[in-house]
């Protein structure tokens, strides 16, 4: 995919209502420091404009990246970071979850896990919240560079039986660094994003 252009376009708090358009939607969850801002930066080819940082449960609204004036990336809030206020988290929960509602233009749900632990509690409340209201996630197991070739199989496994995958649910390793996976990340967009008549779109 070659990306022409990329900006944030509309930032949503709490009792912000969520943008109103026409064209796809494609939603980004994740544990605080699962890697969600490098990956989406990695996606539309920015080193800083989702903003990263070292500090967990940086994201506390969510985010509408408009790409290549075609398409949009929306990153959620971040779940899992202990030391956040549960009212807090419980108003991020509902951000999502009104999100997960409203979107009419939302083609598909990635979740991120770290591809070096087995899912977590969140993480799997998370898979099942999403199956929950009527998507099947594409999980992208990120930090693929911490992990010697060999391990990977193994892991990707473990993923799958943690969160009760099936058979033909998508798992795509990916690493911020490399940007090994990227490519198939793109092209599963690109997928989605076809027209029904089977002609490919100009993105």
């Amino acid at each position: 995919m070659i990306i022409k252009n990329a900006e944030l376009e509309t930032v949503c708090g709490v009792t912000s209502r969520f943008p109103i358009h026409d064209q796809p939607e494609f939603a980004f969850a994740g544990k605080s420091n699962v890697g969600k801002s490098s990956l989406i930066n990695a996606l539309m080819n920015r080193k800083s404009l989702a903003r990263t940082s070292s500090q967990p449960g940086k994201t506390q609204t969510v985010n509408f990246y408009h790409v290549n004036d075609a398409f949009y990336y929306v990153d959620l809030p971040g779940y899992g970071y202990t030391k956040i206020a549960v009212a807090v988290k419980q108003s991020w929960g509902k951000m999502i979850e009104d999100y997960l509602h409203r979107s009419k233009s939302l083609l598909c749900v990635f979740l991120l896990v770290d591809i070096r632990h087995e899912p977590s509690a969140n993480d799997k409340t998370m898979y099942d919240w999403i199956v929950y209201n009527g998507f099947r996630p594409v999980v992208i197991a990120t930090k693929l560079d911490k992990l010697n070739r060999s391990q990977t199989a193994k892991q990707v496994r473990m993923i799958r039986e943690g969160l009760g995958m099936e058979k033909d649910d998508v798992l795509l390793p990916f690493s911020a660094m490399s940007k090994q996976g990227r490519e198939e990340i793109w092209t599963y967009v690109e997928s989605l994003m076809q027209p029904e008549d089977g002609e490919t779109e100009n993105v």
